[in-house]
């Protein structure tokens, strides 16, 4: 398997396989591809994934591309500006990501529901409590809104973020959630009441445009809906 990750606020994938090879994604998740690939809708997985998948709101359903010759090429693209994050996976490693980050990825990686085990992340629930669980051997790509900022947290070394701007990071990391400290804090600072606490060791993917951000960005834009009174004629013809 090869790819190449062509543009920039808007980027499309082109994986480019030989026979035999495949790759999968959600359903319609890919953009457009050659011939000599196979498209095979499935679970892959028993009824505890298919349950797992809806709870962490992907879809129920995973669509695999098999080349039946070399060279063959399919393209995916991301739903939001943003940028698309290669992460190759070791076997037995895990990546533990946002919903709706998974994009693609070979054959051998599996993708399961992940719940935050930490009693403060259960209570505060919302950003950062349902995630998923992204598992090699194999490469596996993501899709992250804004541009991307990446640390390497050495053993013991704390990071606190807004919990919407956490993507992705290294099973290793340890993830809690706790409250904003200081009543002024809570109420003024704008910045909302929780914060995650990242714990290293381990890599953490940041990003700077949560999709929950921009959708709020865009509401406020929306025009308001017009409620228009029925005319005299309309409420003869109701009768």
């Amino acid at each position: 398997m090869r790819y190449e990750i062509k543009g920039s606020t808007m980027p499309a994938l082109e994986i480019t396989l030989d026979r035999g090879e495949s790759v999968f994604t959600e359903v319609a998740g890919m953009s457009w591809m050659t011939d000599g690939i196979n498209m095979a809708t499935g679970t892959r997985g028993g009824l505890g994934k298919i349950i797992g998948r809806a709870i962490s709101g992907e879809s129920m359903f995973l669509t695999t591309f098999k080349s039946t010759e070399d060279g063959a090429r399919v393209v995916f693209t991301p739903d939001v500006p943003g940028q698309i994050i290669p992460v190759e996976l070791k076997e037995g490693q895990d990546i533990i990501a946002q919903r709706d980050a998974f994009m693609c990825a070979e054959d051998g990686v599996d993708v399961k529901v992940h719940f935050r085990k930490k009693l403060g992340v259960g209570f505060f629930g919302g950003e950062g409590f349902v995630m998923q669980r992204l598992t090699g051997p194999g490469m596996m790509f993501a899709e992250i809104g804004g541009e991307v900022v990446e640390y390497e947290l050495q053993r013991g070394e704390v990071l606190k973020v807004n919990p919407g701007y956490v993507a992705m990071h290294e099973h290793t990391v340890d993830y809690d959630m706790g409250m904003v400290g200081g009543v002024r804090n809570m109420i003024f600072g704008g910045e909302g009441v929780f914060v995650a606490t990242l714990k290293g060791p381990g890599r953490v993917w940041l990003q700077t445009m949560p999709l929950q951000h921009l959708a709020t960005s865009i509401f406020r834009y929306l025009p308001e809906p017009t409620i228009v009174a029925p005319t005299n004629e309309q409420k003869a013809d109701d009768e």
